[in-house]
């Protein structure tokens, strides 16, 4: 059976980052551990708890990791748009700076790719196969669920998890899709987008392990209001 040690480095990992000081530095350490990483690029998104200078470490250390800083606070969107700018590998994928999704899976995700077989590929929560999965709030479920419906209805896709974090792309992919959302409204926006570009789409199964909004989960109900506008925005009235 492959495995991350099985594949050649080609990935650029982007890694959006805001107060996660508890969790960066073993996040970015297990990034650092998968053989397929040939870059990291960080986007610092003007953290105030003592993650950037936690960061510092890492540029000096290995000289996979870019770091990046915004000076203003403009959301995962904006970061995400800075990162993928920089990206230099042939395959480019998103990584929270928490602990709910796990690097070790990156082959996974990359394997669709690297065989000719897609462009882009997701990494479903929902869908089997995955490994274990954290019991955690249903009404979010709900939520996500509801949200990847109204997205499916709207491209014509059959994807289990729209809001996943882990989205995998081709670079040429994901470089000529120009992002206009700075918060959330990301993942409708790409998925809307790569809808419409007619690329080949993925879904892989993935384990997860979820946090509670104590632990530090920052998404709510207003984010889902916005990935709504957003689902008809991208997909009926905005290029």
């Amino acid at each position: 059976m492959q495995s991350n040690d099985d594949i050649a480095p080609c990935l650029t990992v982007v890694m959006p980052v805001y107060n996660e000081s508890a969790s960066v530095a073993k996040v970015v350490q297990a990034v650092l551990l998968q053989r397929p990483v040939q870059q990291l690029v960080i986007v610092d998104d003007c953290s105030q708890d003592g993650t950037w200078d936690l960061l510092q470490q890492f540029s000096l250390t290995d000289p996979r990791v870019k770091l990046m800083r915004h000076e203003v606070n403009r959301g995962k969107g904006a970061a995400l748009r800075s990162g993928f700018a920089q990206a230099t590998s042939e395959v480019v994928i998103v990584q929270d700076a928490d602990l709910e999704y796990d690097p070790a899976e990156y082959f996974h995700l990359l394997e669709p790719i690297l065989s000719g077989r897609a462009d882009v590929v997701y990494g479903s929560r929902f869908r089997g196969g995955g490994g274990a999965c954290r019991v955690l709030y249903f009404w979010h479920s709900v939520g996500n669920n509801f949200l990847t419906l109204c997205s499916n209805i709207a491209t014509d896709l059959n994807l289990s998890d729209m809001e996943t974090c882990y989205k995998t792309f081709r670079r040429e992919v994901i470089q000529n899709i120009k992002i206009k959302e700075d918060r959330f409204g990301f993942e409708p926006e790409i998925t809307a987008k790569v809808a419409k570009a007619r690329v080949r789409i993925y879904e892989v199964g993935i384990s997860y392990s979820g946090r509670t909004y104590a632990e530090g989960k920052k998404i709510g109900w207003r984010d889902g209001f916005r990935a709504l506008w957003c689902i008809a925005k991208y997909n009926f009235w905005s290029k």
